[in-house]
């Protein structure tokens, strides 16, 4: 499955499965780090006006949030619909994608979450078919299990790996060459190869441009803009059951405008 932006799932074998209480707090500790990372990279490309935004702080960071109702609702929506597909174990990797006026790819953040655990208990089928989110009981009945597991997260540690990722982060933006005016964004994932195309509506996904679209079984040659001219890795993250990368790549396009207003 190519990638999709916003407008195979994960082998058992192969991740750590942990119970719903742990997988529930581990996404949504994911997704609001994501969240923050998004305002973040938003603030330090000067994609919006820095007088749009406020100072607040997170993981004991000043973190920046834009102040706009629709850009917040954007956001929001864009992570949750993010968080569906990683419940499904559908995504290999998050990009945070930034356009120039004329939708040349300048700038995409990484966010490679093909390791995530197994998020075990999350949907069960139910009775007629369909799926179903966990209930208490069912929980319950899988205490020993989750008891056992409940030890294996160091939540400290969880958010000190997230704090020194969103410090990385807004170290590389702030260090990074300006983007051209009028840039824009948005928020893409790149499938595994067995995901599920997310088709439904209202539609929040559609396909990506060629030019973006990963290597697959049925596209084996990559789109020209994927993995940029220029590769920054920012940090891997590794807390327990919690493992991700995160890098950011500088475009073929950003890379020619500087080659230009260098020679001017």
């Amino acid at each position: 499955m190519a990638s999709l932006q916003n407008q195979q799932p994960p082998h058992e074998e192969q991740q750590q499965s942990v119970p719903y209480t742990q997988a529930n707090n581990l996404l949504t500790s994911f997704t609001q780090f994501l969240t923050i990372c998004i305002h973040n990279i938003l603030y330090y490309r000067s994609i919006y006006p820095s007088q749009t935004f406020l100072t607040s702080r997170a993981y004991n960071l000043p973190v920046h949030q834009s102040r706009h109702p629709k850009v917040c609702s954007w956001i929001r929506d864009a992570v949750d619909a993010v968080k569906a597909q990683l419940v499904l174990g559908a995504v290999q990797r998050i990009a945070v994608v930034i356009y120039d006026g004329q939708a040349r790819v300048m700038e995409r953040w990484m966010f490679d979450v093909a390791n995530f655990p197994a998020w075990k208990g999350f949907f069960k089928e139910a009775r007629g078919g369909g799926p179903r989110m966990i209930e208490e009981e069912d929980e319950l009945a899988e205490g020993a299990e989750g008891a056992a597991a409940e030890g294996k997260v160091n939540w400290a540690n969880v958010d000190e790996q997230l704090r020194a990722t969103v410090r990385k982060l807004a170290f590389a933006a702030e260090k990074m060459s300006s983007l051209p005016e009028g840039c824009t964004f948005t928020v893409a994932v790149e499938l595994r190869d067995e995901g599920e195309a997310p088709i439904r509506h209202p539609q929040p996904w559609i396909p990506s441009q060629s030019n973006l679209q990963t290597r697959s079984r049925d596209n084996p040659t990559p789109g020209q803009d994927i993995g940029g001219a220029k590769t920054t890795p920012l940090r891997t993250v590794e807390a327990g059951p919690l493992f991700f990368e995160c890098w950011v790549e500088e475009g073929k396009a950003k890379e020619q405008l500087s080659s230009q207003s260098s020679s001017e």
